[in-house]
């Protein structure tokens, strides 16, 4: 034992000696991973019930992932954005099909932030320079991005940002219509806001910012980065107001796991950018091109969509009831279950000492997004783990 923990300490030593510290000390080095099972490196298992921050779409080491990428990487790993492939297209035409618009077109890039700074230029392209945003929300962590996202404590450390983004109340319509106007370039929203802890708009309000930037021309910008690619139960978790955005952005599970983002421009966008406007090296790479396909397959294959609701329900039904929790948010495998107290860090902290993986967004909240492959058993599992974390918390 004393030598699997000096190994723990060797990694943790080697990650201070080589590594920049802005994400701090990891508490763990995980090895391998099958399913929803993740190994550390003292051979501790784990239940994967963060996903990657929402990014595991099918677990780790899917037959299907595994078994395209192979194929892809020994055929053909990377030719730049100067040629075509066979994958980048075919994966295009895929997500038009999801979009359900054939006026939808695609630029891939690596992450959600690159695809929110896409939605960025893209806007400028209307001659209209002004952004609305909205408190809380989280857009990524470079400059662009960084200016859309309304945490202060993200923001403020790296001022002047971009300047002309406002920020207003998440869920407030009537703040929204006083602040877009006919000088506003585009309005920004996430379905559900995923960093500031699983939040909810009240219903109706994402069709409501539709209608605003109807009567304004402000492109309505969808950031579906957390929601998208099945997560919530839908596309990308906007479909159930029965609206189509002016941009989708996308990235986390797109790649099921590899690195993959995109913005999707639909209508009069679809056609902004021109030649030489917009570009990036590894985007719509084929191997991650391949990885999302086959990601997707599976996702219709196996019907996963309409399996995230049906867990939704029963961890919701499960958690909601028990003794120090106020309420379980979100839909689908994204969801937020809201704490009475400010211990939310003492929960997750107590849940990876009992082998299941979350997430602490803030005090009160903990996060979760496991693979869309989770079992009834697996969910059954975590249920009983939270349930006695909470109860030692309480009780301790």
């Amino acid at each position: 034992m004393k030598g699997v923990k000096k190994v723990s300490q060797n990694y943790a030593t080697r990650w201070q000696s080589a590594l920049q510290s802005n994400y701090g000390q990891p508490a763990l080095t995980l090895v391998s991973g099958k399913g929803l099972t993740l190994v550390d490196c003292e051979g501790n298992h784990y239940l994967d019930f963060l996903g990657g921050i929402a990014t595991n779409l099918l677990g780790h080491a899917h037959p299907a992932i595994t078994a395209a990428v192979r194929k892809q990487i020994g055929t053909l790993g990377h030719v730049s954005n100067f040629y075509m492939h066979p994958g980048v297209i075919a994966l295009a035409e895929k997500l038009k099909e999801l979009v359900g618009d054939d006026s939808a077109r695609v630029f891939f890039c690596n992450s959600g932030a690159e695809a929110n700074e896409a939605a960025l230029k893209l806007s400028r392209r209307t001659g209209r320079t002004r952004i609305v945003a909205t408190d809380g929300s989280f857009h990524g962590r470079t400059m662009g991005a960084l200016s859309l996202t309304g945490q202060p404590a993200k923001r403020d450390p790296f001022k002047p940002l971009l300047r002309g983004i406002t920020h207003v109340p998440f869920g407030d319509l009537a703040a929204m219509k006083r602040k877009v106007t006919r000088r506003t370039a585009m309005v920004i929203i996430e379905p559900i806001m995923g960093e500031a802890g699983v939040v909810m708009p009240p219903v109706g309000y994402l069709r409501g910012v539709r209608e605003i930037c109807n009567c304004t021309g402000a492109l309505m910008v969808v950031d579906a980065v957390q929601t998208g690619m099945g997560r919530t139960g839908q596309w990308f978790g906007y479909e159930h107001e029965g609206i189509t955005p002016d941009v989708i952005t996308l990235a986390k599970g797109l790649g099921a796991g590899l690195p993959l983002g995109a913005m999707i421009a639909l209508g009069d966008a679809a056609h902004l950018f021109q030649p030489g406007d917009h570009g990036t090296t590894f985007g719509g790479n084929p191997v991650s091109c391949a990885s999302a396909l086959a990601g997707i397959e599976v996702l219709e294959k196996k019907n996963l969509l309409a399996q995230a609701c049906k867990h939704e329900a029963t961890i919701k039904s499960a958690i909601a009831v028990l003794p120090g929790v106020r309420e379980v948010r979100g839909q689908g495998l994204l969801l937020g279950i809201v704490l009475d107290n400010e211990i939310a860090v003492d929960v997750r902290n107590a849940l990876q000492a009992a082998g299941v993986l979350v997430n602490a967004p803030n005090s009160n909240v903990i996060r979760i997004a496991p693979a869309l492959t989770v079992s009834a058993a697996q969910i059954k599992k975590f249920i009983a783990a939270f349930a006695k974390a909470m109860a030692e918390i309480h009780h301790g």
